[in-house]
């Protein structure tokens, strides 16, 4: 079974604010868009399991012109804050990578 890391274009992780942080899922073509899709594998489940955060708070979106999903949860610990190992959110994709899809 594929995994994430072998048929999108781009995994990365960004801030979207000190609080936030963004993940976006982009595919080379419509139809693995698509099919990607369609498994319902990416969803706000998946983003508040791996992330521990609630599923609540996890604001997705299917972007279907862009071939894209965007995710977007809060941080578990602020952009700068002491604690924070990541403070521009650029490596945050990294669980992501190893997600299965079953198309």
């Amino acid at each position: 079974m594929p995994r994430i890391r072998d048929i999108a274009r781009v995994c990365k992780s960004k801030n979207a604010g000190p609080f936030d942080l963004t993940i976006d899922v982009m595919f080379d073509e419509l139809e693995t868009f698509r099919r990607v899709r369609d498994t319902g594998v990416l969803c706000p489940a998946l983003f508040a399991k791996l992330y521990g955060v609630d599923e609540k708070d996890v604001l997705f979106t299917p972007y279907e012109p862009g071939h894209a999903f965007k995710a977007t949860i809060p941080r578990l610990v602020t952009a700068g804050d002491i604690g924070d190992t990541d403070v521009y959110g650029a490596q945050q994709h990294a669980p992501l990578l190893d997600v299965e899809v079953p198309i």
